[in-house]
């Protein structure tokens, strides 16, 4: 069933647990997502990066909510860190549940003013907004982040910055990054308590792929209702994929059906896995 993304957000608040929103990039990938989530009748969001929607357009979000309203369990449908005004629009448009509108690379006031734009959009059009406050290093969607160029969220920053946009959840950066993690993760946990008492939209962790359980479980106690996969599944279909060409004879290539199979099952399982460490399956 379709859901709104603040109803999934607002409640997985409440009950100790984190939703798992999953970026897809196409039908195997969105299959994998909601299979996993049926059979642990669990609760997940269905993402979708800029540079996919680009290629996709409205039927990549049209397959999304197909999937979304066929499921016996709740799934919401988001655009995932979005810097253009252009695209961000059109998403909701088509009908996404909610929207990242990302201008954490932008000075604290414009990516108020750019957020403000967004959020106003979005209430005309029904759809949730999320935002990030800080700056996370390593690589989304394409686009690089040096260390030196992350910034930690401030919590007194992270307080102005939703009274003044009115963002429905807030992306918060305290020492995650996105894509691999070179060193053992560091998250500063004081840092997200003191956000957490001064923000009472939910709260955000990308970077997820790399933590380990521990940070990840600790999180979730601290706050945290939301965590963004993208690397491992990745990770998981490319794999998947080229077992089936090594499998292959020599001189003959897969069928394309049994990549399409065989990328579901490895997706779906890193989806499981998620899902249970988010202590979302059962509670639908």
């Amino acid at each position: 069933m379709l859901i709104p993304t603040g109803q999934l957000l607002q409640k997985a608040t409440a009950g100790g647990y984190a939703i798992g929103a999953f970026n897809v990039y196409t039908l195997e990938g969105a299959t994998a997502v909601v299979t996993a989530a049926e059979e642990l009748q669990s609760p997940v969001m269905l993402q979708v990066l800029p540079s996919a929607l680009k290629i996709g357009g409205r039927p990549l979000v049209a397959l999304c909510h197909a999937l979304a309203k066929d499921a016996t369990v709740p799934v919401a449908v988001h655009l995932d860190h979005c810097s253009s005004q252009v695209l961000t629009v059109k998403a909701m448009i088509w009908g996404v549940s909610s929207v990242m509108a990302d201008g954490s690379e932008l000075p604290f006031e414009q990516n108020i003013q750019f957020t403000q734009y967004v959020s106003e959009i979005a209430r005309g059009l029904g759809a949730g907004v999320e935002a990030e406050l800080g700056r996370l290093s390593g690589e989304e969607d394409g686009i690089a982040v040096h260390q030196r160029e992350a910034l930690l969220t401030s919590p007194e920053q992270a307080e102005e910055f939703v009274e003044q946009t009115g963002v429905d959840a807030l992306a918060v950066c305290i020492g995650n990054v996105h894509g691999h993690y070179r060193r053992t993760p560091e998250l500063d946990f004081v840092r997200l308590e003191k956000i957490r008492q001064r923000v009472d939209v939910p709260l955000v962790l990308h970077g997820t792929s790399g933590l380990p359980d521990e940070l990840i479980d600790k999180a979730i106690t601290h706050g945290i209702c939301k965590f963004n996969v993208n690397t491992e599944l990745r990770r998981a279909c490319l794999k998947a994929t080229e077992a089936c060409f090594n499998e292959a004879q020599t001189g003959q290539q897969p069928e394309l059906t049994r990549i399409m199979e065989e990328s579901v099952r490895a997706m779906k399982e890193v989806v499981s896995e998620k899902i249970k460490l988010f202590r979302s399956a059962e509670m639908t």
